[in-house]
């Protein structure tokens, strides 16, 4: 009982306590209301701070009213990004109105130039920023997507429809005939090997683009030539998102997406089939005829579900700033069966030390990836299938209609059902990969302007994968399905270190930043071999080990000075070493030196209130290319043989030892680079952009070429041979249209020129060589549809010159002499290299409302439509060996009895305009009491091509058309949330 009394006793005392506690607290407040307003922007959601604790304790409304109770004495800090801070004691109650301007000191923006950054304001050479600001929208799975159309000279072309599959990515189009033409990649300070590991498309479809925060785009030899080695085809510096000091931020990003078949080849339908074989056809082939009208390319395409979710946590632990993602993406491919799954983490922390003077930037990113690949044949068999059979049937093959002979084999020449190559074929992968690095800056106290820094990085990935087909399959049928596997294993080490110094001279108005350091890079792949066999064991082939390991080293320097703010040099020299070449031949030095004028910061134009800013730059280097295929072609090399290429003697065979072309005086293929360019800006910036002409020339070309029997150890060898010269004129316009309280609209625009020509392609001259043939094309046995010679653009067509008749219809095998009764019919016509391209961004802001859109195109560049050339004869149709297909709708026009496979008829122009997505997103501001903030946004990607070409999409890189995953229509639901 007591105890009782005594409890009820001390709930009563401390009810008391509590409520004199919150009167007395009550009575000490004041209540501040009042209007907030924002200079060109909307007052909704600004930020009313206590500035004793640094707490947010409420928000404006939509309109910009607020009401907050504080106690009397307070401080009030009202913020918004963008716009200086406002601060207001108050001590009883009251109302304000607060007026917010944008920044007066806007810090000057910042580049990344590589081993460093520099003021955009102070930049000497051709670099562009993309910032998430800028990056495509939707459903984005490789951070590719993110940038194309965004820079002018720069083209994304993706490689395939498929999900995760990567694209071709070119700075100012191709330098190299036989060495890579891919820019360099740098993440977070480590330079990545364009080669990816099996089971990944290319090195940068592994990596999340929702942890990417910009790209700086490298594009002439004075921003790229610190890089030397590997520079020619220009720089991308990817730089991740990173944690900034202050109170925890949670960001939740998820996108949820269909995507669907934009269109399809047109062919002949079953009922159009059966009309042309029973005219044509006979007695035996109009037996073969079945009753069924099937569209199979409806058969093996599907509506794909794909979702896109990411999350991110910030902030700052004292002097430990912080931010860790995790990312998944799953997205299903229209072409059945195909799938991807990937897993992310990012984790960087920033810590400093010893008063600021010790920097640390730590990333690293762990990545698993899991694929199914859809067997892509099934593409070309919808294409070729005869449409007059059903889609299933009753048999020992898998209950899917197939062609077969009298005994219910399958005709090994026949077309397979393209269903069944689908749903009876598996091929998996998974692979993991993990990129990190760590940079130290140290600046020492006794000596402020000079900067130690030391950077150590790596890239590590490792796949498996396996294939199966089993048994009964018609696609294996005769060797008894199939099984497998493959595993590789690739490293990639970084290691930096460098000093920069950094110091004004006032006596002589001059600033001086120079660095210079040191760069070794060791790269490692390896391969076990495995047996792949039938489903019963047979070995059928051998897939022989193989490891390789290629190491860069690199001494480097660089002295950026300015003098009077006005005029800007910067001087770069890079020494490299390989160990793709010999001693003779192993190390290339590669300098630049570039120039700038700040005309804006002239005596004649300073007060000109019109010019914002003008500035002229002026640059010159030399970058080299080493990256070839092999890992060692200067030396005599010999590789073990498979199964499948054995000497036989009796009855046993035998592996031997196959040699491999070398050449002992092999060395750096070089590209000289000149460029011009003016930014400029007017009307307080309201318009701004940049105009850059340029002129390249590759020289000690790297090119495989054939050799004189005998001369080799092969008939083809890699060597240098040749130049080739570019030429190009970039221009990109970037306006703020309209700036008012609630209704913005923004655009951007780039256009640029490219042309490149074969200056020389041997190193004898010889006026009877016809030149490097390439491009091989689907029908024939070893045709090529493309051709390297002096005096033309690199991959230039080499066909047969079409003749039609009266009425514009193609004659079957009638070719104009084009070259004087020479013998030779073949001439060459077009190149797939577009001469211009164009991208166009427009951004409306109305109140809470955004829409967005992405135009991108391609003009003056040709592909050949193999697709057309291979379905476009009766022989397509009709054969004596026992089955029928199909053939594509411009049969009826053409009636070609045997395809003309050398015609130029199917070279076509694609010149296209391509609205890359619209994106539509509305911001509900902030949410659950001011605790968080919400937006959604609906986008469509791929919505429309405008083009001429008859195919089924006009950006094809190679210029040679030939069943590719198809690239789908995407629509998707996005909702962000920030806490």
């Amino acid at each position: 009982m007591r105890k009782g009394q005594l409890f009820k006793c001390s709930i009563f005392v401390l009810f008391t306590i509590l409520i004199k506690s919150q009167v007395f607290a009550q009575a000490g407040k004041v209540k501040v209301s009042g209007q907030v307003t924002a200079d060109t922007s909307s007052a909704d959601g600004i930020s009313i701070v206590l500035q004793s604790t640094n707490k947010v304790i409420g928000k404006t409304n939509a309109s910009g009213s607020f009401q907050v109770n504080v106690l009397a004495n307070s401080t009030l800090l009202f913020s918004k990004s963008g716009f200086d801070n406002q601060t207001f004691l108050v001590n009883s109650d009251t109302t304000l109105n607060v007026a917010l301007h944008p920044f007066t000191n806007i810090m000057p923006e910042v580049v990344v130039i590589g081993y460093g950054t520099a003021k955009k304001s102070d930049l000497t050479g051709s670099i562009v920023t993309v910032s998430s600001k800028d990056f495509q929208k939707g459903s984005i799975t490789t951070p590719d997507q993110l940038i194309a159309g965004k820079a002018a000279g720069v083209t994304v072309t993706s490689n395939s429809g498929a999900p995760g599959a990567g694209s071709t990515i070119r700075i100012r189009g191709g330098t190299s005939l036989n060495a890579s033409n891919s820019p360099l990649i740098v993440i977070d300070g480590v330079p990545l090997d364009n080669n990816s590991v099996y089971g990944a498309s290319d090195p940068l479809s592994l990596i999340n683009p929702n942890d990417i925060a910009s790209f700086n785009i490298l594009k002439d030899a004075s921003a790229t030539a610190i890089y030397g080695n590997r520079a020619s085809n220009g720089v991308i510096i990817i730089t991740t998102k990173s944690g900034t000091s202050g109170r925890l931020k949670v960001d939740f990003n998820a996108v949820l997406s269909q995507a669907v078949k934009r269109n399809e080849v047109k062919l002949l339908n079953g009922n159009q089939i059966r009309q042309i074989v029973n005219e044509k056809g006979t007695d035996a082939q109009k037996a073969l005829l079945g009753t069924a009208n099937t569209n199979w390319q409806d058969q093996i395409f599907q509506k794909a579900l794909g979702g896109v979710y990411n999350l991110g946590i910030s902030g700052g632990i004292k002097k430990l700033p912080y931010r860790l993602s995790v990312g998944f993406t799953g997205q299903d491919g229209i072409l059945k069966t195909s799938n991807l799954k990937r897993t992310s983490v990012d984790l960087n922390i920033r810590p400093t030390f010893f008063n600021n003077t010790l920097h640390i930037d730590f990333n690293v990113k762990g990545i698993y990836m899991t694929n199914r690949f859809a067997n892509e044949s099934a593409i070309g068999a919808a294409l070729s299938m005869d449409p007059t059979q059903p889609v299933y049937a009753n048999n020992t093959l898998g209950g899917f209609y197939e062609w077969t002979d009298g005994n219910g084999v399958p005709i090994q020449q026949a077309v397979k059902n393209p269903l069944a190559q689908l749903l009876m074929y598996k091929s998996t992968s998974v692979v993991r990969r993990s990129i990190g690095n760590m940079k130290v800056d140290y600046h020492l106290p006794s000596l402020p302007e000079l900067t130690m820094n030391v950077n150590g990085g790596y890239d590590i990935s490792s796949s498996d994968g396996s294939s199966f087909i089993p048994e009964y399959a018609a696609l294996d049928y005769q060797q008894g399905g199939s099984v497998t596997k493959y595993q590789q294993r690739k490293t990639n080490y970084v290691f930096d270190a460098y000093l920069n110094y950094k110091k004004y001279f006032d006596k002589i108005q001059s600033n001086v930043d120079f660095t210079g350091g040191y760069s070794y890079q060791e790269f490692f792949s390896g391969a076990p071999g495995f047996n792949n066999t039938n489903v019963a064991g047979t070995v059928l082939s051998t897939s022989i080990a193989d490891s390789s390991r290629n190491v860069l080293l690199s001494f480097y320097g660089r002295l950026n000075y300015t003098f009077k703010e006005k005029y800007l040099l910067t001087a770069t020299v890079r020494r490299d070493g390989t160990s793709r070449f010999s001693p003779n031949n192993r190390w290339g030095t590669f300098p630049s030196i570039a120039l700038a004028w700040k005309i804006k910061e002239e005596s004649f134009l300073k007060n000109v209130n019109a010019v914002s800013d003008l500035k002229l730059r002026l640059g010159y280097g030399v970058t080299g290319n080493q990256d070839v295929g092999s890992f060692y072609p200067y030396l005599p090399i010999y590789r073990v043989s498979s199964n499948v290429a054995q000497y036989v003697f009796g009855n046993t065979g035998y592996y031997t030892y196959r040699a491999e072309a070398y050449d002992p005086n092999i060395k750096w293929e070089t590209t000289a680079s000149y460029n011009a360019g003016i930014d400029f800006g007017f009307f307080k910036n309201r318009l701004t952009g940049s105009i850059d002409a340029y002129y390249k020339k590759t020289s000690n070309l790297l090119a495989d070429i054939q050799t004189a029997a005998g001369a080799n150890l092969s008939n083809h060898v890699l060597t240098n041979v040749g130049n080739i010269e570019s030429k190009g004129i970039e221009l990109a316009l970037n306006a703020k249209i309209v700036q008012g309280n609630k209704f913005n609209w923004s655009v951007n625009t780039n256009v640029a020129y490219n042309n490149n020509k074969i200056l020389k392609l041997s190193n004898v001259s010889d006026s009877t060589t016809q030149g490097i043939l390439s491009g091989t094309i689907s029908g024939g046995s070893g045709n090529s549809i493309q051709i390297q010679t002096v005096g033309y653009s690199l991959n230039t067509f080499y066909v047969y010159k079409q003749a039609y008749d009266k009425n514009g219809k193609p004659e079957e095998g009638v070719y104009a002499d084009v070259n004087n009764n020479s013998g030779n019919l073949f001439y060459r016509y077009k190149s797939p290299n577009p001469k211009v391209t164009l991208g166009f961004t427009s951004n409306f802001d109305y109140d809470k409302w955004s829409l967005s859109f992405t135009l991108r195109g391609n003009f003056g560049n040709y592909v050949y439509n193999n697709v057309k050339a291979s379905g476009d004869a009766y022989n397509s149709i009709s054969n004596t060996q026992g089955y029928i297909g199909n053939a594509n709708r411009d049969y009826l026009h053409t009636g070609f009895t045997n395809s003309q496979y050398f015609s130029d008829y199917y070279v076509e122009n694609a010149s296209f305009v391509r609205m890359d997505n619209v994106n539509l997103g509305y911001d509900f501001g902030d949410v659950f009491n001011h605790k968080a903030r919400l937006s959604v946004s609906g986008t469509v990607q791929n919505v429309f091509v405008i083009t001429k070409y008859t195919g089924l999409d006009p950006e094809v890189y190679s210029g040679i058309d030939n069943n590719a995953y198809p690239r789908p229509r995407t629509y998707s639901l996005g909702v962000n949330l920030q806490f």
